[in-house]
């Protein structure tokens, strides 16, 4: 059996991504130590699907991306869940001190970086700490389409595990293996990833250092089996490596002509902000895709974490990214 995956191109949601969606917090849950889901309604919400995620405009300026984690089947509601990071950016604490039931924001349309596989015969899921987020709506999606999956998670402590009333059920019958830092829990990945079954896919999700622990696992898997999404900045190898030192490059915007140079030291976005040009950014790493934008001309230099070789083609994440060959053009 095969599950549903994202109908729209990465471009459509380019495009859309700034249309910004009024909800209201219906809900908070405490799931986990350190952990709340929160939901947000609205008529109307757009539909989505697994592995999609949302951004949410925080009333303090931030902007945060999140998971949505409930059923794509539910059209009247999206759910995240957060950690509070204390040693994170902001954004989780303030969420955790300031977001209740009640409370009006605003958030984007659902964008998809990590869709289900329409073709894949069986899923391999693994999941470290809040990486489990984007997996639980796969679980919720395999189960109502009735497809053969297995869901590996891993957390330091019982305490802190995410969505356990629904993982628990499925662990008793064999289809979610759990592992907990504090009792001994030592997943062998080499084991469990060497033999790919025909058909099966392997999506993992979790901190860099995890992801870098379960690639090396599934590094002889077939081309296209392995998906991975990131919550952080990942290794430079994930990404188009930096030289030995950055050089200035002239970045052009094609809708006025403008052309301003970047500094050695600088962003692209840095230079657009100065210059009055305002592009929404997050991560300002490459992993969050907040400020995707279209290019026209120029050779860049990727650095990111998000885009594949066919989109890259067309897009670059203008926090991190830089020219080969300039003026890069961007469409803006």
């Amino acid at each position: 059996m095969t599950v549903a995956a994202a109908t729209n191109s990465i471009g459509e949601r380019h495009e859309n991504r700034k249309t910004a969606i009024a909800v209201r917090v219906a809900d908070v849950q405490k799931i986990a130590e350190d952990i709340y889901s929160y939901e947000l309604a609205a008529d109307g919400l757009p539909a989505f699907t697994a592995g999609s995620h949302i951004d949410l405009y925080l009333p303090n300026g931030l902007i945060r991306q999140y998971s949505l984690c409930n059923d794509p089947a539910e059209r009247h509601r999206y759910v995240i869940a957060v950690q509070r990071e204390q040693e994170g950016r902001g954004g989780s604490i303030y969420i955790h001190e300031n977001l209740h039931a009640g409370c009006e924001l605003s958030i984007s349309a659902p964008r998809n970086h990590f869709p289900l596989e329409r073709s894949a015969r069986r899923f391999t899921f693994i999941a470290g700490g809040i990486g489990v987020t984007p997996l639980a709506a796969m679980v919720k999606t395999c189960l109502r389409e009735q497809a053969d999956f297995h869901l590996h998670y891993c957390v330091r402590s019982r305490a802190r595990a995410a969505f356990m009333e629904t993982l628990l059920p499925l662990a008793a019958k064999g289809r979610v293996s759990l592992y907990f830092d504090d009792e001994g829990g030592r997943p062998d990945w080499a084991e469990i990833l060497k033999h790919p079954g025909e058909g099966e896919h392997v999506y993992y999700c979790g901190p860099s250092g995890f992801l870098d622990i379960v690639g090396a696992a599934s590094a002889h898997w077939p081309a296209g089996h392995v998906h991975f999404e990131r919550f952080s900045a990942g290794s430079p190898s994930s990404t188009e490596a930096p030289g030995e030192a950055d050089e200035p490059f002239d970045v052009r915007l094609a809708q006025s002509g403008e052309t301003y140079t970047v500094g050695a030291d600088e962003t692209i976005v840095e230079v657009l902000e100065r210059n009055g040009v305002h592009v929404d950014v997050s991560c300002e790493e490459g992993y969050c895709g907040t400020c995707m934008t279209r290019y026209v001309g120029g050779v860049p230099e990727h650095r990111d974490s998000v885009l594949d070789d066919a989109n890259r083609k067309n897009y670059v994440m203008v926090c991190c990214a830089r020219a080969k060959q300039g003026p890069l053009v961007l469409d803006i």
